[in-house]
């Protein structure tokens, strides 16, 4: 299967910081970023704040691994960032418990050069290059973490057509469906619902063991969740406003109606 390559032009360290908070919101266990590029070229800020985003803090203290070759974080996602610029052969990754870290969570790796053929064949590629004032991302690979990145990557474009393409980006939570949610912020602004509702494919009604619920068979996009929202607001009951959408990709950025529990 041929790689497919997405690439991002990154103005300034505050847009290499939000890439890394598109990646954190599709990292799930199991899935290795690959992440190179020369020294000074905004590695430590993509990975700062991609391990800020899994972990919902931006004060995190996140040292760099170059010592101590890697370190581990208890966030919502296990992630392990490696740093294998002093490993003396590919063979030490077996040491540092590569294996281990995609078992129990997620690994973000720098300079996966020194891997060799050690790395996982199905890792994230994610290059920095400097562009000018600049850096450009250029992001490759193939099947399900690649998927899952470059949709987190068109809900930033979503982001920006609405006018919110520099709002931060923290995982809220997940329902029985395919569908996720995300907070989504801006400075001084009320934080708003960032609705991810892919187009269902539909299967069997039991996956890995387990029941898949039916509701979300019967509603294939988001676009039945659009027309109730519109029905129940007309019919005079409180619901979320709507402040954008694409009902294409499944995208609706919604009224934040808190976290309070009923």
């Amino acid at each position: 299967m041929a790689e497919t390559v997405l690439e991002r032009f990154l103005a300034d360290e505050a847009a290499t910081a939000r890439l890394g908070e598109d990646l954190a919101m599709a990292l799930r266990a199991g899935d290795a970023i690959a992440l190179k590029g020369d020294l000074g070229a905004g590695k430590s800020t993509l990975a700062r704040a991609l391990i800020r985003a899994l972990a919902d803090d931006a004060g995190l203290e996140v040292p760099s691994p170059t010592f101590t070759l890697v370190q581990s974080y208890e966030t919502r996602i296990p992630v392990h960032h490696f740093d294998l610029y002093r490993l003396s052969s590919p063979d030490e990754l077996d040491e540092l418990g590569l294996d281990d870290a995609l078992a129990q969570g997620a690994a973000l790796i720098e300079w996966p050069d020194r891997a060799g053929d050690q790395l996982p064949a199905n890792a994230l590629q994610v290059e920095l290059i400097e562009q000018g004032a600049g850096r450009s991302a250029r992001i490759s690979g193939q099947g399900a973490a690649f998927e899952r990145a470059a949709r987190s990557l068109a809900m930033r474009d979503f982001l920006a057509s609405a006018g919110w393409g520099e709002a931060s980006r923290r995982h809220f939570v997940g329902d029985a469906s395919a569908r996720s949610y995300e907070i989504a912020s801006l400075p001084g602004g009320a934080p708003r619902v960032l609705m991810n509702s892919p187009r269902l494919v539909l299967g069997p009604p039991v996956r890995d063991g387990k029941p898949y619920a039916v509701i979300a068979h019967t509603a294939q996009s988001v676009a039945a969740f659009v027309a109730i929202d519109r029905a129940l607001l007309a019919a005079g009951v409180s619901v979320p406003l709507i402040h954008a959408q694409d009902l294409d990709q499944g995208f609706l950025l919604l009224e934040h109606l808190g976290s309070e529990g009923f």
